[in-house]
């Protein structure tokens, strides 16, 4: 077993005068979904501008995924606009996105 431990998950919210920043980091899955789903959700489905900073994740799963998708069909829905913050080409989220085709569909920006 290594020493290391994973990172506990966490949702930052940064309200700004032109969007809401969400970061997230540790691990997001069945259990920690709702936790995002609550931060992000409802400001799309106002119509607000979100963005999405996967790059402290070290893990996802489908849920998450379903989460995105969610969030992306929320702003379109609703008049808001969605974005997520462009991972490492390398980095396990970032693969799952592409593996996905996620990263074909949603705005991917660099910086939050």
């Amino acid at each position: 077993m290594s020493g290391s431990s994973p990172t506990p998950f966490s949702v930052s919210v940064d309200e700004q005068p032109d969007r809401t920043v969400i970061a997230v980091a540790g691990e997001l899955d069945l259990a920690t979904a709702p936790e995002l789903e609550a931060a992000l959700l409802p400001r799309l489905r106002d119509g607000g501008h979100a963005v999405l900073d996967l790059r402290a994740l070290d893990f996802m799963d489908s849920t998450g995924v379903r989460v995105i998708v969610a969030g992306h069909v929320a702003a379109q829905e609703h008049g808001g606009r969605f974005a997520l913050v462009r991972t490492a080409p390398d980095a396990p989220v970032g693969r799952v996105l592409e593996i996905s085709g996620l990263d074909g569909v949603l705005e991917l920006v660099d910086e939050p």
